[in-house]
């Protein structure tokens, strides 16, 4: 017998297929719903149908938009020959505070075969497709310095070698493990100005 109503108990298992939710604090967030009378559970459903329904990726950075393209991609004043690639929008948004002006390609993730997460499911294709097409001189690799990161920067390097005439990686002024969305601007601009060829 099911002690908890099966709507509470399916709230608990979707919050909890979210990273960094357990099923404590997924059973915390329900209930924090379910009795808060600032948090309003029609304007989260209405907000993630919102999501899932108006936000795509940019057809030539892969960053999240509403439009065909981004913002940046539209924007004329950046140097299109330099394109920084980077796993997920968010950094996107930390190397906006610095004063990089290329443009970006999200990858949506890094090559990980434990998490399933092969080439195919990464935005790779069309990081190489935009490579080929030509005009760029130079990718730099802005992938997280952990295993995996580097993993996927080793093998961006080796499929980009023969389509691009400077491959870059971010110098190691990011301490290992760390995620580049939580470094501050400065360890970011000194890392992009200390980057290495690969």
């Amino acid at each position: 017998m099911a002690l908890l109503p099966p709507q509470i108990q399916k709230l608990i298992e979707e919050f909890s297929k979210l990273p960094g939710i357990g099923p404590k604090s997924a059973e915390r967030l329900t209930f924090h719903l379910l009795r808060s009378s600032k948090a309003s559970p029609e304007k989260l459903g209405e907000a993630l149908i919102q999501l899932k329904r108006e936000i795509r990726y940019c057809t030539v950075c892969q960053m999240v938009t509403t439009d065909e393209t981004c913002v940046l991609c539209q924007d004329s004043s950046r140097d299109r020959a330099t394109v920084l690639v980077v796993e997920d929008p968010l950094e996107v948004v930390a190397f906006e505070k610095t004063s990089f002006k290329g443009l970006y390609h999200v990858l949506h993730g890094v090559l990980s075969p434990i998490d399933g997460m092969g080439p195919e499911q990464l935005k790779m294709r069309e990081l190489l497709d935009r490579v080929r097409a030509g005009g760029i001189n130079e990718v730099i690799i802005a992938t997280n310095p952990d295993i995996e990161g580097e993993a996927t920067a080793n093998y961006l390097r080796i499929q980009l070698k023969d389509h691009v005439g400077t491959i870059t990686r971010l110098a190691h002024g990011l301490p290992m493990g760390a995620d580049i969305e939580f470094a501050d601007q400065i360890t970011l601009r000194e890392a992009l100005a200390g980057r290495r060829s690969l």
